[in-house]
């Protein structure tokens, strides 16, 4: 193969001679005659060399790139046009190899020679061999001092760029702008005004770059100085003000400014209906939409954009069937719309319908089925995208993970790790914090903090990714070991950071540790205390028993205490049994939230525990009266590359009888090493053997019974729970794990238990 990729734009073929009247000496669609490459052995005059060089030209430029290599090598005679016709044309179809092997046997290279081949160097981002060319060349002209300042402009080294600067010893407008862009690309707007204010000979052009480096940085005053002091305006210069004002909210300015322009073109008026519908100034938006004298696709793809943010789908489908010039944004934007609105079929049937997709189009039809739980769905379509040969972005790795981890399918998780990593984005900040929280929800703590030693990039989401993590799975000193780590670093810590810490001294019972942040974190942190905080604290000091403090604490919060926080109450009240503070608890709880069903169970265990059965039944009563509905407990399990789901008594499952049967013989052997029943948890007053009974096939013990059996010895057992785990699910599986010597991970709806040999990691702290 002698082509790769292109490039240099087909613009840029290098002639060496003006266009001429002249024929070739064969058609340039086909490939040389013999009788012509004959010809080529015997002397050639002057003129025969200009058509041999228009020849192999025309040939370059139709991509017969070995047909113009065998008319050069049989030239007898060459001029250095010749040798710079075949350096461009390698260059321009992309032989980028084979134009440097030419380039180092060219005899006499001149000055068009070295600036083909550093700007080839630039485009192939080798710019140590670029600046190799650029010192070896005898003679410089401008274009070769231009081409190294744009190189590294382009490239973020601002100082190499005014070095070069300093050193051009002709400058013109193309090299005074080309230190310009290399402050303005790279956000120096400091170092690119004082650079401005010392030449006052600057074009239009570069006016318009610092007015809109200035709104690109949200400054708007100083842009509104560049553009009064502008010497000359053209239609660029008003667009990126106006756009400006609008993009920043400020539309009353947006309107003046458009009001006063000179002329107005379709951006004029896209910037205006643009600037209104992301205001929600929709009715404004579509007053311009429809004065406009042209419209684009920009213009109906803003303003629909505007109807979907605000969720108006029906005036966003009545646009889409109207506009004229539909383009792949315009899909992808109604997928999405569609997608939040809930309305999945719809989103999927114009996904089906798309005349073209991208992979944004691929990222919103995953999104749409994460987001609305449609968890399988979005496993299919992240396939089907690999499958169509679709590159995968980072939006739709992000999307695929966080369904993983909301269903816990490590294995698959895995797999996509792999392809994070072939695809060089699983060191980044943006899929890298995906990927550590799918780790940690799937019970792979340990792989979450391998997979954050290797990102290259952390931010302060990586950071509270792992330090919730460690706290959910009941690791609170590795918790805070990484928010030490933290603190030696340039991330600071924000109110997510507190929340993680505190939650992890809450569930690792260091009650001293956990006062200790909360009484500091503003001074020390400048974090300031909110609500979330509040709420750690209140289920740190009820958990350790100390219930009083936990009431004197929501006495004096700055504000009152919220539904969340009376149920962190109330479930250490159930703990401690203190069915008085309990009652007080769930009462505030019933008047702000009456449907919150776990709430009424936790008072109903706690009556059930203590024997209160008419109490027990009054509040079934109540859930009755009320329409509150117990949701149902279910359990899930991934073996096999397959997702089994278990109920409470479940007996849809087809391996029901061998999991039945060998529940039956851990239940004989966990008795014989001691376990008993924990019956006051049933919420029915039966006999205790019925009790028993009942308590056996909770459905994460169907899962774990079932895991056991499928999962190969040495793999962990992993269970999902929609609800917390019970007391005597909990004490059993500390059993169980005894028994078989298995390590059985169990992520309820608060956090992860770590069974192995006979213990769990929240060392009953739960």
């Amino acid at each position: 193969m002698f082509c790769c990729s292109k490039i240099f734009p087909r613009r840029f073929f290098y002639t060496g001679v003006a266009a001429s009247a002249q024929s070739f000496p064969s058609d340039p669609t086909s490939r040389p005659s013999a009788s012509y490459l004959k010809n080529a052995a015997s002397p050639a005059s002057d003129a025969d060399v200009v058509r041999w060089n228009k020849t192999i030209t025309a040939h370059m430029r139709h991509g017969r790139v070995a047909a113009a290599a065998a008319l050069f090598h049989r030239m007898r005679r060459r001029t250095i046009v010749s040798w710079n016709v075949m350096l461009s044309g390698y260059l321009s179809n992309g032989c980028f190899p084979l134009a440097v092997r030419l380039f180092e046997s060219m005899p006499r290279p001149d000055i068009v020679s070295f600036n083909m081949m550093i700007h080839g160097h630039v485009l192939n981002q080798d710019l140590a061999s670029a600046r190799r060319l650029f010192n070896r060349m005898p003679v410089k002209d401008t274009v070769t001092w231009n081409t190294m300042i744009s190189a590294y402009a382009r490239s973020g080294l601002v100082e190499e760029a005014r070095d070069i600067f300093e050193r051009t010893p002709d400058k013109n407008s193309i090299t005074w702008n080309g230190v310009l862009a290399a402050y303005v690309q790279n956000g120096l707007l400091e170092a690119a005004q004082r650079l401005f204010d010392s030449n006052s000979n600057w074009d239009t052009i570069s006016w318009n770059a610092m007015i809109a480096c200035y709104v690109r940085r949200r400054r708007l005053p100083e842009a509104q100085q560049l553009f009064d002091r502008m010497p000359k305006r053209d239609i660029v210069s008003w667009n990126t003000l106006i756009s400006g004002y609008a993009q920043n909210g400020d539309m009353a300015v947006a309107r003046s400014l458009f009001d006063e322009s000179p002329s107005l073109d379709v951006f004029s008026w896209t910037a205006m209906v643009s600037g209104y519908a992301q205001n929600g100034m929709l009715e404004e938006a579509r007053k311009v939409f429809d004065e406009m004298p042209n419209r684009n696709t920009v213009s109906w793809n803003a303003m629909i954009a505007g109807y979907v943010q605000r969720q108006k789908m029906d005036y966003a489908t009545e646009l889409f069937e109207q506009m004229p010039c539909k383009n792949v944004n315009t899909w992808n934007t109604m997928i999405t719309g569609h997608a939040q609105c809930g309305m999945i079929d719809q989103a999927r049937r114009m996904f089906d319908e798309m005349p073209q997709r991208d992979a944004v189009s691929w990222s919103a039809m995953i999104a749409a089925y994460s987001h609305g739980g449609f968890s399988e769905e979005a496993l299919q379509m992240f396939v089907r995208m690999g499958r169509h040969r679709d590159r995968i972005n980072r939006s739709s790795f992000t999307c695929i993970l966080s369904t993983i981890a909301d269903i816990a399918m490590l294995e698959c998780g895995k797999q996509v790790h792999g392809r994070l990593i072939k695809a060089g984005y699983a060191m980044g900040c943006f899929v890298g914090n995906a990927l550590l929280a799918m780790y940690s929800k799937c019970g792979r703590v340990d792989q979450a903090h391998k997979a954050f030693e290797e990102m290259t990039e952390k931010d302060v989401v990586s950071w509270n990714t792992m330090i919730s993590g460690y706290a959910r799975h009941g690791y609170g000193n590795d918790a805070l070991k990484v928010f030490d780590a933290m603190r030696m670093t340039d991330t600071h810590p924000n109110d997510v950071t507190m929340v993680g810490v505190l939650s992890a001294c809450s569930h690792a019972g260091l009650v001293d540790i956990g006062i200790n942040y909360f009484h500091t974190m503003h001074r020390v942190f400048g974090v300031t205390v909110k609500a979330a905080h509040y709420t750690c604290m209140i289920d740190l000091l009820g958990r350790a028993g100390r219930l009083d403090d936990a009431q004197d604490l929501m006495r004096d919060m700055p504000f009152e205490p919220d539904a969340t926080m009376w149920g962190a109450l109330l479930g250490a009240s159930r703990i401690h049994q203190n069915t008085e503070l309990a009652e007080k608890a769930a009462k505030r709880i019933f008047e702000m939230e009456p449907d919150n069903s776990g709430m009424y169970v936790l008072l109903s265990n706690l009556y059930a525990t203590s024997g209160k059965w008419n109490d027990v039944d009054k509040m079934r009563v109540m859930m009755r009266d009320r329409g509150v509905t117990k949701v149902p407990g279910f359990s899930w399990i991934e073996a096999n590359n397959k997702i089994h789901t278990f109920s409470v008594g479940d007996m849809i499952h087809p391996e029901k009888e061998k999991i039945y049967a060998f529940l039956e013989e851990l239940d004989m052997k966990m008795k014989k090493q001691g376990h008993v029943s924990a019956t006051e948890m049933v919420l029915l007053d039966v006999e205790e053997e019925e009790k028993e009974h009942m308590l056996k096939y909770h459905s994460e013990k169907l899962a774990v019974a079932f895991g056991i059996l499928s999962i190969p010895p040495g793999r962990p057992i992993q269970v999902i729970k929609n609800l917390r785990v019970c007391q005597d699910c909990h004490s059993a599986i500390k059993f169980i794990s005894a028994i078989e010597n298995r390590l059985v991970i169990l992520r309820d709806s608060n956090r992860f238990h770590h069974f192995s040999g006979g213990s769990c990691s929240c060392g009953d702290y739960w």
